[in-house]
């Protein structure tokens, strides 16, 4: 179980709190919807709980232990900006190999041509690097994976695809699923429940950490 529990999280010393008491957990091969307004902490959620951001109190953790110091994290996060982060200096064969060798399966299914392996990533399009960024978070060692948005910025034929994709191999391989997004009918066609942002925390921004 990946399991946020009484985290509080803010940007700034002696800020708004952010994230304020929140809890939240996501068992293995359940796929969770996670809704809420722009402005009300659902990215930083995201990268709170992929090991990004360290909160100011409260703790993460996945089948009861912290994420390891070193190596790789169990919790993977996709962006709604893939091309933000892939190295643009390295052709795409080496940033879809740098933590594993993904399987011929996975990417055909994600339709990831051998072409595209000598290029660098402005030669493709967003939806392209999105599929390799999909491809490089579904490590065997990957047991939840976090969606920040991230086919908003896609075509629709495209997000259709990479969500069918995603969501077969995350119930194949019991991998637990937080889908994040402002579009509620996405939420529903995809998951098992949806909960609300502010129905896992406190939303009053400015009161104190006790």
């Amino acid at each position: 179980m990946l399991e946020g529990k009484d985290i509080f999280f803010r940007h700034i010393s002696k800020g708004p709190w952010v994230l304020n008491n929140l809890n939240i957990k996501v068992q293995p091969r359940e796929v969770i919807g996670l809704l809420g307004p722009s402005g009300y902490g659902k990215s930083t959620l995201a990268q709170v709980l992929a090991g990004y951001l360290i909160p100011q109190s409260g703790n993460v953790t996945v089948d009861q232990k912290p994420f390891p110091i070193k190596g790789y994290c169990p919790a993977q996060l996709l962006f709604q900006h893939p091309e933000l982060t892939v190295n643009p200096r390295w052709k795409i064969k080496r940033i879809i190999s740098e933590a594993y060798a993904p399987s011929q399966k996975l990417l055909h299914n994600l339709e990831i041509s051998s072409q595209w392996m000598g290029r660098f990533p402005h030669e493709l399009s967003v939806g392209e690097i999105q599929r390799l960024a999909v491809a490089r978070a579904l490590s065997p060692a990957t047991r939840y994976l976090i969606a920040d948005e991230m086919t908003t910025m896609l075509d629709a034929q495209t997000q259709a695809h990479i969500w069918h994709v995603v969501l077969n191999h995350c119930r194949s391989h019991k991998i637990g699923l937080l889908a994040i997004s402002h579009d509620r009918p996405l939420l529903d066609r995809i998951c098992d429940y949806i909960i609300e942002l502010s129905d896992i925390q406190n939303i009053h921004k400015d009161a104190l950490l006790k």
